[in-house]
């Protein structure tokens, strides 16, 4: 019976969802007040998205562009990135972070709870800097996320 309570909510937010996709001009929430799992949800994107253009000029493979970014953007390595990256955070990307790491989510047997929390606080913090117009913020710590992890695949 619970089972189809949530089913039945979740049917109800989805479509009130796809309604006000349909709107027109409906304001962004404020970033700093949103969900950390929203805000990872859309760092994930842009992550990937990130990892896969830097990686076009490497192969002109699909399969090969696609098996390196899927070690890139897994959990266990954007930990590790996570790690060596957030000593030189600011006071409010840390608390992002903080906010990230925090989030309850299911965590996959792909990686420890501790590795899905760091990767979350990751993609939060991509999340944040994309909705935060950070763009140049955006960009340098993607670019060290991105190294940190070339360098670690490479061991």
């Amino acid at each position: 019976m619970e089972k189809t309570v949530k089913f039945i909510r979740f049917q109800q937010l989805k479509q009130q969802a796809l309604a006000a996709c349909r709107e027109e001009g409906r304001p962004l929430s404020d970033p700093d007040q949103m969900n950390p799992i929203v805000l990872a949800l859309i760092g994930d994107s842009v992550f990937t998205f990130y990892v896969r253009m830097r990686l076009l000029p490497v192969s002109s493979h699909v399969q090969v562009i696609h098996t390196i970014a899927a070690t890139m953007v897994s959990a266990v390595m954007q930990a590790k990135a996570m790690h060596l990256l957030e000593a030189d955070l600011s006071d409010k990307e840390a608390a992002i972070v903080h906010r990230g790491r925090n989030a309850k989510s299911l965590v996959p047997k792909s990686a420890s709870v501790s590795e899905y929390r760091a990767a979350t606080a990751l993609e939060a913090l991509c999340g944040w800097l994309l909705l935060t117009d950070q763009e140049e913020r955006l960009e340098v710590f993607l670019e060290q996320a991105f190294q940190v992890i070339s360098r670690e695949m490479q061991k």
